[in-house]
């Protein structure tokens, strides 16, 4: 079983600042992604996952899978998931929207 790979947010804003392609996931529930979420997320809640990803996400995509915050582990439990699922490149930004907010960086909604 692959590791789960925890990804800080100087990395985050580094593969934006680069235009790296990856797509960026919150694994919350749709109220919580409507309510704000960071700029260019597409919204798959955590008990969607399964259902959702094949339709959504390429095997081969960079994903990076994020929740509320370092106390929440939703991310994590999703990017094990993905893994499982035969995702290969997916990575926990586990600072999540806290980290986001807390870093003076605005949420779209």
């Amino acid at each position: 079983m692959a590791k789960v790979r925890f990804l800080a947010i100087d990395g985050l804003l580094e593969m934006q600042a680069n235009n790296e392609k990856f797509v960026l996931v919150e694994v919350l529930s749709e109220d919580s992604y409507k309510k704000g979420h960071i700029p260019g997320a597409i919204s798959m809640p955590a008990d969607k996952l399964a259902e959702e990803a094949p339709k959504k996400l390429n095997k081969a995509d960079t994903i990076v899978v994020y929740c509320a915050s370092y106390a929440c582990h939703a991310s994590t439990n999703a990017a094990i998931m993905l893994m499982k699922m035969g995702y290969k490149n997916v990575l926990d930004f586990k600072g999540s929207k806290k980290a986001w907010v807390d870093a003076g960086l605005e949420l779209e909604t």
